[in-house]
């Protein structure tokens, strides 16, 4: 395993921050972690491990944020976190048999008719709404379908999250956001077991991430609740932009 200096794991605390940040609003931090720490020297699996570590941090900060503020209660909630967990549980034993290659070219697109649809929809998530589905029905469908996909690929698993408690639930943006957070901590964690057993975390690599993660992540939380849903709807946009443009270039690089 790579020994990095203070340097370096100061700069891969800083990314860390930055993505707990953004993650914390829309999702994506995946996208400026994974890639640091893949050019930092790790290998792909070892990357997304200690990614799922630093990340379990930053997921639980901005929880425990809007926990707080009275967003979002895991007791309440207690049959949807249940309901995630076993998605992600199954897509992290997925991953490992099947080939995700076949993601990696529709994702651009489903993430691309969201920005649409968020950029054309202005007032979605402003007010709250009658729902669609009831806890019931949502827990049996969409939970554990983002929580699989999360477990198994994971790129935009926060937007997915949010827009379906937005569409679905009947929520606003921002109750929508804390509920996600709730959700992806759930991930997370779960995949972060999974990797334990694996044997290819870099611990103190991680755990300095987990530092900047979890201080970016509340630092986002708290500007999503202060700026609201317009703030959070343009953040989403753009962070779906990235992941697109980012596995467009991702599948050109592997042609």
């Amino acid at each position: 395993m790579p020994e990095f200096s203070p340097e370096v794991l100061l700069l891969l605390t800083l990314v860390a921050m930055l993505a707990g940040f953004i993650d914390a609003i829309a999702g994506g931090g995946g996208l400026l972690t994974i890639p640091a720490l893949l050019f930092a020297g790790l290998s792909p699996v070892q990357a997304l491990a200690t990614n799922k570590l630093q990340a379990s941090f930053g997921s639980f900060s901005a929880t425990r944020f809007f926990v707080r503020e009275g967003l979002v209660s895991p007791g309440q909630q207690r049959w949807s976190i249940a309901a995630t967990a076993v998605g992600a549980a199954l897509g992290a034993l997925a991953i490992q048999q099947l080939n995700s290659d076949w993601l990696l070219k529709v994702m651009p697109f489903a993430l691309i008719a969201i920005a649409l649809y968020l950029l054309l929809a202005r007032n979605v998530g402003r007010q709250a709404e009658a729902a669609r589905l009831t806890a019931s029905q949502m827990n049996g469908s969409l939970l554990p379908s983002v929580g699989f996909y999360d477990g198994f690929f994971g790129p935009g698993t926060g937007t997915f999250f949010t827009l379906g408690f937005c569409q679905l639930r009947g929520m606003t943006m921002v109750q929508a956001t804390a509920h996600a957070k709730l959700m992806n901590f759930t991930t997370n964690l779960v995949s972060l077991l999974v990797f334990v057993f694996s044997g290819q975390i870099l611990w103190l690599t991680g755990l300095c991430m987990a530092a900047g993660q979890a201080l970016g992540a509340r630092l986002g939380a708290g500007t999503a609740l202060k700026q609201g849903a317009g703030f959070i709807r343009l953040m989403t946009v753009a962070v779906c932009i990235a992941i697109s443009l980012s596995l467009f270039w991702r599948q050109m690089s592997a042609s």
